[in-house]
């Protein structure tokens, strides 16, 4: 399947490094004009770099903002104020027993993991809808439907998303933009290898942490390994692309069936 998003501009919320990154190279190899995002700037200007050794050619720009506030989205407005697709991917995730979760974390999962991209969505939409064409996505999690009881916070962010979405979906109902949700399993990130080694106790090499923490904590998976990035960017860049025209609305699965459900 050809995929061509030569004469897009697309906007990748926190796309430094991991799932994010992933996207954002899978974008740019399709041709679209690709704007990463992170709150550093040594940080941005680091991964679009890389991103343009990667992918040679590459249409690439950068945005340092922090997105879990009003400002850092109002900066990403004024630097790009039409973006033809956009991926909400910035998020948080982290063990916490949930009876120890004060009220400042549950409003930082909260500002990040949901806000970050519900304000996004807010500023470009109007713009996709009156050009008639859009994408807007919001990178979920299994954790949306299965909740992971020493994440219950991020549980409950990823679940909120998938609500947004489907609101926004309908919003958007005609005029040419989707807005769909992808869930993601568990992923070969750096942070989730970080994630690992806290929950497998001896510190075993990682082929040996990743089998025993699957078998452990995600043993539901079909896939019996973590998803790597490029996995999850395929599903977004076909979202992204004029091929995926009637899905709207929905909560696509790159979970590895980690799910033990036939629909979300």
């Amino acid at each position: 399947m050809e995929i061509e998003l030569t004469g897009r501009t697309a906007l990748v919320s926190g796309s430094t490094q991991g799932i994010g990154r992933a996207i954002a190279a899978g974008l740019a190899r399709a041709g679209a004009r690709t704007v990463i995002n992170g709150r550093s700037g040594p940080g941005v200007t680091a991964a679009v770099e890389e991103l343009r050794a990667e992918v040679p050619g590459a249409d690439l720009a950068g945005v340092a903002a922090d997105l879990a506030t009003a400002a850092g989205a109002h900066t990403v407005a004024e630097r790009f104020p039409a973006v033809d697709i956009l991926v909400n991917n910035l998020g948080v995730f982290g063990a916490r027993p949930v009876l120890e979760i004060d009220d400042a974390e549950w409003r930082r999962y909260f500002e990040i993991n949901v806000l970050s991209g519900v304000r996004l969505a807010r500023r470009y939409m109007p713009g996709m809808m009156e050009r008639g064409w859009g994408r807007v996505q919001f990178i979920a999690s299994d954790s949306a439907v299965v909740t992971p009881e020493e994440m219950v916070h991020y549980g409950m962010s990823k679940t909120a998303l998938l609500a947004v979405s489907r609101g926004y979906a309908k919003a958007a109902a005609g005029t040419g933009v989707t807005v769909n949700t992808v869930m993601a399993g568990p992923t070969h990130t750096e942070g989730v290898e970080d994630f690992v080694a806290e929950m497998v106790d001896g510190d075993p090499p990682w082929d040996e942490a990743q089998r025993r923490f699957m078998a452990e904590h995600r043993p539901q998976s079909l896939l019996r390994r973590l998803i790597e990035p490029d996995e999850i960017a395929n599903m977004v860049v076909y979202l992204a692309s004029d091929r995926a025209s009637a899905t709207t609305g929905g909560a696509l699965r790159v979970d590895g069936g980690y799910i033990d459900a036939i629909l979300p």
